[in-house]
């Protein structure tokens, strides 16, 4: 029968140093985060499964050339052709632009709200869902540092079949690295044969050794090492995927909402378009009428058939901004499936009434960011990251002094006269190594202290950006309404004005460039208007970032 011995470690004192093993600290909780941060456009066509108000087409060279974007005079790489019975709408769909609105377009109370924008960039926005796999991934970064804590399964076999001394052993063993610092170990080993007289203590009895202990460090390693240290800045790395996530979803919803408000602008000069294309309209044929019976000169028709194409021409425009801010709007707004959803002009809502902004609410808006912006958050991590580095320092300029324990009983026949294996063996160690002059610690102790201090000014900065944004986006939110008062009140001048020399044009009182200069003075007005509503609603769209208000969804739990 074979002599089996179990060879975990060799306790020499040289072997003996395999069981230095770093110490503990209490697992982190799991900690709430908070960002904010800027959006590139990214389109992303995926297949629309259900019939909703953007509509799924295949690719053609007819529409194609219908987007409106010019065609490059440089000479175009080749490109491969697919057949067109590949092309399924599984592989390749895209949403199609709605047809222009008509005339005497007004926009529906009942369109599409700037919320629907904000859940849709909840539910099913692209980049969101991408940065939502951080979490996977620093998840898996923290399950490899809890690999370090993995049981390992040791065997081996030594045979000299050949030679004056012929052995043979054969070794299996488990070591348990502990939480609390150093391991625990259990193994049995063979060893048969004949053995040189300086290696007799690895031959055993016939049914083999079996051996078990454990390493406890003493002074360095006891309360933190490598191990933990790992481990803790990996969870602390998890905690730390969530304020970025929260910054990314405030941006993204602040770009969606810059989005909306665009195209809400862009459907509101579209009816101001509308409207003054047909004023110069109804004039034509009275105008027409007039210099018939000759109480008009024939140019002044001329002139206002001009002035009807002018209109016509800017009311294209004003169409082709409408496709265009709907188009942009589809990135954010999506239908059940996730697919991008031009919304038609069907669906355009007209401009809300403005909100008076409270004055006296800036001082506690500014001390709510603090609480919820993640840059905090995320300061307050790195913060505990740091500290656990300098413990880590700070551990290693203790000594280390481990204390090792083994025991082993050998079993069955004795393999010599004298029974030299059968008592029950208990080893105790005790292994002390400490670098005298420590530089490594001490110098890694001021590296991260360096770091501590760099990050506390960083967030004293950070704290200050925070108040200063707020009260820039509140400054603006209050300038923006006033504008928009003060450009409200200008287009009802304007309008009235403009009626006034239309009334007197057609009493004989006026002539049509007056009527034609007023009318300019009012579409102009009424943009401005138009412009101050959008800008209103883009400085609450900062404020909203600005206080954090969108948090992060919570991740469900396995």
């Amino acid at each position: 029968m074979f002599r089996v011995w179990i060879a975990i470690f060799a306790f020499s004192l040289g072997g003996c140093a395999g069981y230095k093993q770093h110490l503990t600290q209490p697992e982190p909780d799991p900690v709430d985060s908070s960002v904010r941060i800027s959006l590139s456009d990214a389109s992303v066509n995926e297949p629309v499964k259900t019939p909703l108000p953007a509509t799924v087409t295949h690719a053609s060279e007819e529409n194609r050339s219908d987007t409106g974007v010019p065609e490059s005079t440089d000479p175009a790489p080749a490109v491969e052709q697919v057949a067109a019975e590949m092309i399924n709408e599984d592989t390749f769909g895209i949403p199609e632009i709605p047809p222009l609105p008509g005339q005497n377009f007004t926009p529906n109370a009942q369109g599409i709200e700037l919320e629907d924008v904000i859940n849709s960039v909840y539910q099913s926005y692209p980049l969101l869902e991408a940065a939502l796999y951080s979490r996977d991934v620093a998840s898996g970064e923290r399950l490899e540092t809890l690999g370090e804590f993995d049981r390992k399964l040791k065997a081996g076999t030594e045979n000299g079949p050949m030679g004056y001394y012929k052995t043979y052993r054969q070794h299996i063993g488990v070591i348990q690295p502990l939480y609390q610092g150093g391991e625990v170990f259990a193994g049995y080993r063979v060893g048969r044969g004949s053995f040189q007289p300086w290696y007799l203590e690895r031959q055993t009895n016939e049914g083999g050794e079996f051996k078990a202990g454990f390493s406890v460090p003493l002074s360095r390693n006891r309360d933190i090492d490598a191990r933990r240290a790992a481990l803790w800045r990996s969870t602390f790395g998890v905690q730390a995927v969530e304020p970025d996530i929260q910054a990314q979803l405030i941006s993204f919803v602040q770009e969606g909402t810059y989005a909306y408000w665009d195209w809400v602008a862009a459907g509101a000069k579209l009816v101001i378009a509308d409207r003054i294309l047909k004023l110069a309209e109804e004039r034509t044929d009275r105008i027409r009428s007039q210099v018939e019976n000759g109480f008009l000169d024939p140019p002044e028709l001329t002139d206002n058939l001009r002035l009807v194409a002018e209109r016509s021409g800017r009311r294209a425009f004003a169409e082709r901004k409408l496709q265009q801010t709907a188009v942009k709007l589809s990135l954010y707004l999506r239908d059940a499936n996730g697919a991008p959803m031009i919304p038609g002009p069907e669906l355009l809502p007209p401009f809300p009434e403005l909100e008076a902004v409270d004055a006296e609410r800036v001082a506690f808006d500014a001390q709510l960011a603090l609480e919820q912006r993640p840059e905090i958050e995320a300061i307050n991590l790195l913060q505990r990251q740091l500290d656990i580095d300098h413990s880590e320092a700070q551990n290693d300029t203790l000594p280390s002094v481990d204390l090792i324990m083994a025991a082993s009983q050998d079993v069955g026949y004795p393999t010599s006269p004298k029974n030299d294996k059968g008592p029950f063996e208990l080893d105790a160690l005790l292994l002390m190594e400490v670098p005298l002059e420590r530089r490594k610690a001490r110098g890694k102790m001021q590296s991260v202290s360096g770091k501590i201090s760099q990050l506390s000014a960083k967030r004293k900065l950070t704290e200050e950006k925070i108040v200063a944004e707020v009260e820039f986006a509140y400054a603006g939110l209050i300038g923006a309404y006033k504008q928009a008062q003060q450009a409200e009140q200008a287009v009802e001048y304007a309008e009235d004005l403009a009626r006034r020399e239309r009334r007197n044009f057609e009493e004989g009182l006026s002539d049509l460039l007056k009527v034609t200069l007023r009318e300019q003075y009012a579409v102009e007005s009424a943009e401005k208007a138009v412009d101050a509503k959008l800008l209103y609603f883009q400085e609450q769209a900062d404020y909203r970032a600005a206080l954090a208000e969108d948090r992060v969804p919570e991740p469900i739990p396995e």
